[in-house]
């Protein structure tokens, strides 16, 4: 059997096309998200998985799913920390509890999941970490702040923890998308912020990144062998100009 692939926020978007990717290709999988009944539906029809309701910001409910997994499937070789919050706003008047719902779910769940599978792979000198960033988390945005600085930590982290295990052979991944078709914008409360993105939107067709092309993308750079890095990739619509 092949190894375990944990995919974090796998409800829909990104997560959902990542899932589907490693399916067709014969991974067990732990699929985790809040919206199980979404992940239920989604896998429906595929083998060798495993859904958890999970919070990545809680610690010990996220071991908990990984651990069961991998005693029926074995120690994870890719975690994809894909779970992430977008809720667009002006600091000038944005709730102080939004900056902190994205920075606990963008920031902490990452480094939540990333040093509950991290410790294995460098004993076994073996294995993946995945994180979803943004093209927000190497340039600024307007109505973005919180978004971007939770995103510029993304990179941060990633980067870091890349140097500190690229001796014991533990590859540390980043995919940086930029706007794409996902339920992201569901969550903002600002209808100003909506507005100015829904018009920027515009200026690229009204389409944006199909989350298949990012999926894509993630399955290509985890099939590298194990001795190459692709250490990140940024991936836009063709017409997204900023």
């Amino acid at each position: 059997m092949k190894p375990l692939v944990v995919i974090t926020g796998a409800s829909s978007g990104f997560g959902a096309e990542i899932a589907k990717q490693f399916n067709a290709d014969g991974f067990p999988m732990l699929l985790l998200g809040r919206r199980t009944d979404k992940i239920e539906a989604l896998a429906k029809d595929f083998d060798n998985v495993m859904i958890e309701s999970v919070d990545v910001t809680d610690y010990a409910q996220f071991e908990t799913a990984i651990r069961k997994a991998e005693a029926k499937y074995g120690k994870t070789d890719l975690l994809v920390n894909n779970a992430g919050l977008m809720l667009l706003g002006n600091v000038q008047n944005q709730s102080p509890a939004e900056w902190q719902t994205m920075l606990n779910t963008n920031v902490m769940g990452v480094l939540n999941g990333t040093q509950i599978v991290l410790n294995d792979m460098r004993e076994r000198e073996h294995g993946t970490i995945l994180n979803m960033s943004s093209l927000a988390g190497k340039k600024t945005f307007v109505n973005h702040a919180a978004y971007v600085a939770s995103k510029f930590g993304v990179h941060g982290l990633s980067e870091t923890v890349r140097e500190e295990s690229a001796a014991k052979n533990v590859r540390v991944m980043m995919v940086a998308p930029g706007a794409a078709e996902t339920e992201l914008l569901t969550h903002v409360t600002s209808d100003s912020a909506l507005t100015d993105y829904n018009a920027w939107k515009e200026t690229m067709g009204g389409l944006t990144l199909d989350p298949k092309h990012v999926a894509e993308t993630v399955k290509f750079m985890y099939d590298m062998p194990q001795e190459v890095n692709i250490r990140e990739v940024d991936i836009a619509a063709t017409k997204q100009d900023a």
